[in-house]
């Protein structure tokens, strides 16, 4: 029988991709997470009874325990970009991921991959960026052999960077941090790197970008043009955007978080303030033995469906130069 691994949070955008590439290494998994009737759609990434979805909060130490009895491996993908309610960012990517690692080296689980991201920064002016930069030094405290993970923005079928933007209506893009870099990277090839901190990657933190890196304002013209739309994209200056930011998180305050600030965050905005691509002489992709793939060859693949025409988009350009 295949060695178990746990995988909290294994139903979310990044989690599915990792349970569906170990899956077909042959490795049973455990995915935990807070709503199991939810994620029965992974059930199927594997042979029956291969992949089970379990309960799980990863704000209590006996349900974490119980998730990860018995596991070879762990792998954390757990995070949030909007604290609603006692999901905080302290509660989840801090005291969370550090009871991981804490319980995974209790007991004696070989090997812990934990889901972090580019620009965990001690001293950010970002409640999330510190959040997780004080989640991986409470792994690294607790767990010293796990592989640590920091992607730049990630892209992907079920994504929320390249959809939101490209399902926004009317003739202005209005862009928060146009100028701010990044480093697309495809989920897939996050996975991937999963796959080779569970199977025993060297330890320690890789800083993962893809082979690009581009401005928010670069970015969605791209966008644009793969889903033939015309817009004018405009930057705003952060202090006009703040003003909207502070009355979205007032409301999400006031209501308890029954209507959550899905558009934009104050928090969100001290991040937009820093380039996020891949340090200088940092372990990356390369030494895990991944080459990552642009983003421009895979956007195609789900963005049509924002096209005039939608499906048909390609056939009716393909029309334009048929012959009378």
């Amino acid at each position: 029988m295949g060695k178990l691994v746990t995988i909290f949070g294994g139903s979310g955008f990044v989690g599915r991709y990792v349970a569906r590439r170990l899956a077909k290494e042959g490795w049973r998994i455990r995915v935990a997470v807070r709503r199991p009737n939810e994620a029965l759609f992974v059930k199927p990434y594997g042979h029956v009874g291969q992949v089970t979805p379990v309960f799980c909060n990863i704000r209590d130490d006996a349900s974490v325990r119980a998730a990860m009895e018995g596991a070879d491996a762990v792998v954390n993908c757990v995070g949030i970009m909007n604290p609603r309610g006692g999901s905080t960012f302290k509660g989840v990517q801090a005291d969370g991921a550090g009871r991981v690692a804490r319980i995974a080296a209790e007991l004696g689980v070989s090997n812990l991959v934990h889901v972090s991201a580019l620009g965990a920064d001690a001293h950010s002016s970002s409640d999330y960026a510190r959040s997780k930069a004080e989640g991986e030094a409470a792994i690294q405290a607790a767990f010293p052999a796990a592989v640590i993970l920091r992607p730049s923005v990630l892209f992907g079928t079920e994504d929320k960077f390249f959809n939101r933007f490209a399902g926004m209506s009317g003739p202005i893009l209005p862009l928060v941090g146009a100028e701010t870099r990044f480093q697309p990277v495809y989920v897939d090839d996050l996975a991937k790197a999963v796959v080779a901190g569970v199977n025993g990657a060297a330890p320690g933190i890789y800083e993962l970008g893809g082979p690009e890196v581009a401005t928010l304002r670069e970015l969605m013209q791209q966008m644009l043009t793969v889903i033939m739309r015309r817009k004018w994209v405009l930057g705003l200056p952060s202090v006009l955007a703040a003003i909207p930011a502070r009355g979205l998180d007032l409301v999400q305050g006031l209501t308890g978080g029954l209507i959550s600030n899905t558009l934009l965050t104050r928090d969100q905005l001290r991040l937009l303030a820093k380039d996020n691509v891949v340090s200088e002489g940092a372990r990356g992709f390369a030494a895990l033995g991944i080459q990552p793939v642009a983003f421009e060859s895979v956007i195609p693949e789900y963005l049509w469906r924002f096209r005039p025409s939608g499906q048909y988009a390609a056939i009716k350009e393909s029309a334009k130069n048929l012959k009378a």
